[in-house]
């Protein structure tokens, strides 16, 4: 069988949740706060994998305005009952603190394009929560349970409750049926059955570098469930060389002829910092299992928990449309596929295509980094090194204007090309940069001052482009119709900034991923347009990349 080196889905893919449906997979993915949510990829193969839908778009689905960074969407889980497809999903409103406000609901369709119903509110009691249809014809619902006492802890066990479908209601007893190991952290379930069994697949030690996927099975549903002989599945936290980190959060699948796979979150960290800019990533590992009815990893060292980076899969991957360079065009009714914003479902109020000229029109709103409504539109970052660039109309009338090209993580890691204006009117360029800000959010502002401010003429459009190598970026300018040659603008800055680890809550409360886009901001409230002319993307390959390791 192909070798196919992980990840399958690179860059910010976080929390997989898998379903076969005949000979077609689907992989639903977290979004956070960027919209519309859940990302769901298709494949024949398990190797080559085409994002085809976000199902939650609609105001009636989904409205993340006030979500805090690394809110919002959490670890939806897709499943198919030979009817139709449930997504199951989390909206997180609060997470730091004591409190979790995590309100869980399902949405259903007959096909994987939809259309998706409205949201049934099912509870919020904890996140990551999951639907197991059984064999009988009952549902049942589980997630984990938050306890803001910690008594004696936070993640206090895996909630289960028969769900009625024909009601959409929780009914019956609701049983705790794990309290977890002693690595704790216990969340993202996915119950199964197999030979009699039922199994229950939980993430334990955190999304960081201790994370882990845990196994228990049990006769009966609710229990008592024993512990796998090795108590995880796989885990990276005791090789801090591994290809792949942070490895946990998973999800069984098995194949048309009878091949057993798990899809997991990842990372690679790149720098001796240990950062992933990236994110959290989709990797996939092969499974046996054995005659006393565990599985185990397969694995070239019997026994080893340790994700593979390279995995034989049914097929072989190519690889041609991942290097291939990304010009994008905005004259369709929605933004190209690869492209969200954040939080709001009123798209109208930030944004607007054009089928005519192609043109992206962004509505200056908020300033970048708002909870609430910020005209911003990017796309991931999914290598290590890349270009991206674009041309932007913009006359801003003073400094509370301002509109460009951006390297995004949230509002306390970004790094930000602005057109703006002096208070006289005088149009300038100008970097905006958070760097690792958390918790206030301030920005850099030896870059504010004026001596690095570039005037330019108060008419005619700038081209602007950032170079992303490893851990260096530097954002250029070139004033179209003027002088065309890109010029350097600002020193060269620290990419791995845009990463989990310097978000805010830097060890366990960063959840997405670096992202390249376009925003504008008015800080005026006179809403401000600015006209972006294309974006591309372009994949570059540098020595300092993390592909082998």
């Amino acid at each position: 069988m192909p070798l196919v080196r992980n990840p399958i889905l690179p860059g910010f893919n976080a929390d997989p949740s898998i379903v076969r449906v005949g000979d077609d997979y689907y992989i639903a993915t977290s979004t956070f706060e960027w919209y519309p949510g859940v990302q769901i990829h298709h494949s024949r193969d398990l190797a080559n994998w085409e994002l085809v839908i976000r199902p939650l778009n609609r105001k009636a689905q989904l409205d993340m305005r006030g979500d805090p960074d690394s809110c919002g969407i959490w670890a939806p889980c897709l499943t198919h009952d030979g009817q139709k497809f449930w997504l199951v999903y989390t909206d997180v409103k609060r997470k730091d603190g004591n409190y979790k406000d995590a309100h869980n609901y399902i949405v259903t369709a007959p096909t994987i394009m939809g259309p998706w119903s409205d949201p049934v509110y099912v509870n919020s009691s904890g996140f990551d929560p999951s639907l197991f249809h059984d064999d009988d014809g009952k549902k049942w619902f589980v997630n984990m349970m938050w306890d803001h006492r910690r008594r004696p802890r936070a993640f206090a066990g895996i909630a289960l409750q028969e769900y009625d479908a024909a009601s959409g209601k929780l009914v019956g007893p609701r049983t705790n049926i794990y309290p977890g190991s002693e690595l704790g952290l216990v969340e993202a379930p996915h119950l199964y059955k197999r030979n009699g069994y039922y199994y229950l697949l939980t993430a334990e030690g955190g999304t960081g570098y201790d994370h882990a996927c845990t196994l228990v099975r049990s006769r009966s549903l609710t229990g008592p469930y024993e512990a796998h002989p090795q108590t995880h599945i796989l885990t990276s936290k005791d090789a801090p060389h591994a290809a792949l980190q942070r490895a946990g959060h998973g999800d069984f699948v098995e194949t048309p002829d009878g091949r057993h796979y798990l899809v997991h979150l990842t990372g690679r960290p790149t720098t001796q910092l240990r950062r992933c800019v990236l994110g959290r990533e989709t990797a996939i590992q092969e499974i046996t299992w054995s005659d006393d009815d565990w599985p185990y990893l397969k694995s070239s060292t019997p026994g080893s928990l340790v994700p593979s980076l390279y995995v034989d899969l049914p097929a072989a991957r190519d690889d041609a449309p991942y290097w291939a360079p990304k010009a994008y065009t905005f004259d369709g009714p929605d933004l190209p596929i690869d492209f969200q914003w954040l939080r709001t479902p009123e798209t109208e109020r930030i944004f607007r295509t054009d089928a005519k000229t192609g043109k992206l029109t962004l509505i200056g709103r908020e300033a970048i980094g708002s909870w609430f409504e910020q005209a911003l539109v990017a796309r991931r970052q999914t290598h290590f090194s890349y270009d991206a660039e674009t041309v932007v109309d913009f006359s801003p009338e003073d400094e509370r204007q301002f509109a460009g090209l951006t390297a995004y993580y949230c509002r306390f890691n970004f790094f930000y090309l602005t057109l703006s204006a002096h208070s006289d009117g005088q149009r300038e360029l100008l970097i905006q940069a958070s760097e690792a800000s958390w918790p206030t959010g301030g920005l850099n502002n030896e870059l504010l001052t004026e001596s690095h401010a570039v005037k330019i003429p108060n008419e005619g459009r700038v081209k602007m482009k950032v170079t992303v190598r490893g851990r260096q970026l530097q954002f250029w300018y070139a004033l179209e119709g003027v002088d065309e040659d890109y010029k350097k603008i600002g020193p060269v800055l620290d990419a791995s900034i845009i990463s989990d680890e310097c978000g805010g809550h830097q060890a366990h409360g960063s959840f997405t991923g670096a992202f390249v886009g376009v925003a504008a901001s008015d800080l005026n409230g006179t809403a401000k347009e600015a006209v972006f002319d294309g974006f591309t993307y372009t994949p570059v390959q540098h020595d300092s990349d993390r592909y082998e390791i």
